[in-house]
């Protein structure tokens, strides 16, 4: 019986000593694929300004006009966005990439107010749980309080808006840069058949997200299959396709509530768009240079014209009368 005791307690031990080592390898190759993500990284200040290719917005500029845009992922410029639909390996879209930073805390969202601005402050901070179960999102809550969500789970947002910032900075540089991001989903509340509504999810301020965006490599092209652009340099770039519906404005209006068709509402986003470029290409006359040099040619050729006296028309001379012969003349009476 003793033996029998001690062969079974012998075997037993030898089989933790070796299940040991087995979970601990499982362990750390769990823990090495986490550290693959970018939302496993633990940033700091000075690598936040490297991972970024954004400068920051200087307090006092000269000048300043706020656009608020709408993206359609279906826009094959906005496709960045998007793919990959479900996670590749460690590749994963935007959205899924800013929802497990939050869930990880280590960035803020916001709420998305009535009045549809964002609004950076401690007051108007996200409540995580709260947002999940307002949208419908499955997920699970560990005992330290840590949301996960499965990928199967996860919501894939149709549209994008962003808040982009145009200024001329104390050194008279044109600057535009993208300031807020706003996932937006679209559900139907009555059935497939109802057209979907739009539902603004949280801003998140762009300087937050901007360095794990630097650490993401995304597929740009459908022709070029290769991820040769971060996140953050696809928003640094403006490699997006977006139409404005929203400037700030005294009276806070999107554009739909004072255009009462579609022609108009595309009228005013051409107007909005010119206005911008007239802005930029009146900073310097460079852009204007050759039109310029044009116009001051034709003046001075066509003041030279001018100048130039119109030829006078030779007077006709009169044409001087025959002399007359002694022989065709009268004939002179001689006296002797």
């Amino acid at each position: 019986m003793k033996k029998s005791i001690l062969l079974f307690l012998t075997l037993a031990a030898s089989l933790m000593v070796n299940a040991q080592p087995t979970r601990r390898l499982q362990e750390q190759q769990a823990q090495k694929e986490a550290e693959k993500s970018p939302t496993a990284v633990t940033i700091s200040e000075r690598a936040r300004s490297q991972y970024t290719a954004q400068t920051t917005m200087p307090t006092e500029v000269q000048w300043r006009r706020d656009i608020y845009r709408e993206l359609d992922l279906k826009k094959e410029k906005n496709a960045a966005l998007y793919y990959p639909e479900q996670p590749l390996g460690d590749r994963v879209n935007f959205f899924t990439l800013v929802m497990n930073l939050i869930l990880d805390g280590k960035i803020k969202a916001y709420e998305y107010r009535l009045d549809g601005n964002e609004l950076f402050t401690p007051d108007n901070e996200l409540d995580v749980e709260n947002m999940l179960d307002k949208f419908y999102i499955y997920y699970t809550k560990d005992d330290k309080g840590k949301y996960k969500i499965e990928p199967t789970d996860m919501p894939c947002p149709e549209k994008y808006y962003i808040k982009e910032s145009n200024y001329l900075d104390q050194l008279s540089n044109f600057q535009t840069r993208v300031t807020a991001v706003c996932p937006v989903l679209m559900q139907s509340d009555f059935g497939d058949s109802e057209k979907p509504t739009a539902y603004p999810m949280f801003w998140l301020n762009y300087d937050e997200i901007s360095p794990y965006l630097g650490q993401t490599q995304v597929m740009t092209s459908s022709y070029n299959n290769t991820s040769n652009m971060s996140l953050d340099d696809y928003f640094v770039m403006r490699q997006y396709d977006g139409d404005i519906y929203k400037t700030s404005n005294l009276r806070n209006m999107p554009l739909s509530e004072y255009c009462e068709t579609d022609s108009a509402l595309q009228a005013e986003r051409a107007r909005i768009e010119k206005q911008l470029i007239d802005f930029q290409n009146g900073l310097w006359n460079d852009v204007d240079l050759e039109p310029r040099i044009s116009k001051q040619s034709a003046t001075a050729e066509e003041k030279k014209q001018k100048e130039v006296k119109e030829p006078k028309p030779k007077k006709e001379k009169e044409p001087k009368a025959p002399r007359q012969s002694a022989s065709s003349g009268e004939r002179l009476s001689v006296h002797r």
